[in-house]
């Protein structure tokens, strides 16, 4: 039998109860050993439902130290996952974190001061990094299949409440880093290079209640004339979709950063010659996440999405902010790129069912309710 790597959930929020939970049971090599929250009736009702235990915030040195778990997936709000994080690897324990890996440049180096002193392994949750068509793409972009890549267009929007944590925490909780962070990191592993300068419009609807910019359109350069555009928001109807220009064929991808039960992947590739449809089933893009990260422990091999990928989105996000606030471009030092994706971290696993919005327990919807 494969040895299964034992997770803790630290944070039972959505994304925790709507997918990574009911994904884990997908994999061969993980399993579901603990929820880490500080709400009396997630503690009672998730823990069982999945058969674990539930141990509180004040308790998590306690379950670090218990034997009970491996590793923890660490799926709070931005501003709290370096605690969390920087803990767990102090410990020994692997960590999965959810993306952005930070709310600050300076967390995200204590974030990768502690990978580097850890004898486990951190990984940021780029499920993408793990999704077929996705990673198809990358690797087809990296090798030169489009000819040479030029720009780059994005649209991911949603309606977002007001109410929900996303919705009310500043800028780290915002549209750029939750939402930007997908059209960034796809076009940072398309081109295979990182940008040089930043500039960025944000506007606010003075009809919503966000105190932050809820939709923002951001520009970044390339070396050698390559650019690259992005528009994300929390107050617009939903779209998810990016273009990618190159000189020998363009490729537009839709849906390209979603999931779910019904989202299958696809790109739409244009030559001269013609049009090709690339069309995948769905996959259990958390489940192929865990799988993944769990392969790399047993086997010993650092993730691809480390500790550096997180930063160089981080580094990004971090610009876009300066950039709202100032009205100026904002350059960037060159940076090396991060280890490329490679074809063999793609993951087929069927769909997990997922609980409606209605079912979630002692959560406020990431959707306003009509």
């Amino acid at each position: 039998m494969t040895k299964k790597i034992r997770y803790a959930v630290v944070a039972g929020g959505q994304i925790s109860q709507q997918a990574f939970m009911p994904g884990i049971s997908r994999t061969d090599n993980s399993e579901l050993a603990a929820l880490v929250t500080g709400d009396p009736a997630k503690a009672s009702k998730l823990a069982g439902l999945y058969g674990i235990k539930a141990w509180r915030y004040d308790e998590y040195d306690a379950l670090l130290a218990s034997g009970e778990i491996d590793a923890v997936y660490v799926a709070t709000p931005n501003f709290l996952h370096t605690d969390y994080v920087v803990r767990a690897l102090d410990a020994g324990i692997h960590a999965l974190c959810e993306k952005p890996m930070a709310a600050s440049l300076e967390d995200g180096r204590r974030i990768i001061e502690a990978e580097a002193r850890s004898n486990a392994y951190l990984m940021i949750a780029y499920r993408l990094h793990n999704e077929p068509a996705t990673v198809e793409m990358f690797t087809r972009a990296r090798r030169g299949d489009f000819g040479k890549l030029m720009s780059f267009t994005s649209t991911f929007t949603q309606q977002v409440a007001e109410a929900n944590s996303r919705g009310h925490n500043g800028y780290w909780a915002g549209p750029v880093p939750d939402m930007g962070t997908y059209p960034l990191n796809a076009l940072r592993n398309l081109f295979g290079e990182e940008p040089v300068s930043v500039y960025a419009i944000g506007t606010r609807d003075p009809d919503r209640g966000f105190n932050f910019d809820d939709t923002v359109a951001v520009t970044l350069g390339f070396s050698g004339n390559r650019v690259a555009q992005f528009t994300c928001s929390y107050a617009t109807e939903k779209s998810e979709s990016f273009t990618l220009v190159g000189t020998k064929a363009s490729i537009h991808a839709t849906p390209c950063f979603m999931f779910g039960p019904e989202v299958g992947i696809s790109y739409t590739e244009t030559r001269a010659d013609g049009v090709t449809e690339h069309a995948f089933d769905p996959v259990d893009q958390f489940g192929n996440e865990t799988q993944y990260f769990s392969n790399c422990i047993l086997t010993k091999q650092r993730p691809e999405a480390d500790g550096r990928e997180g930063y160089l989105d981080l580094r990004v996000l971090d610009a876009v902010e300066r950039s709202l606030a100032s009205g100026q471009v904002i350059r960037l030092e060159p940076a090396k790129p991060a280890q490329a994706v490679s074809s063999d971290q793609a993951y087929r696993l069927a769909p997990a069912d997922e609980p409606a919005p209605d079912e979630l327990i002692s959560v406020i919807p990431q959707q306003p309710m009509s």
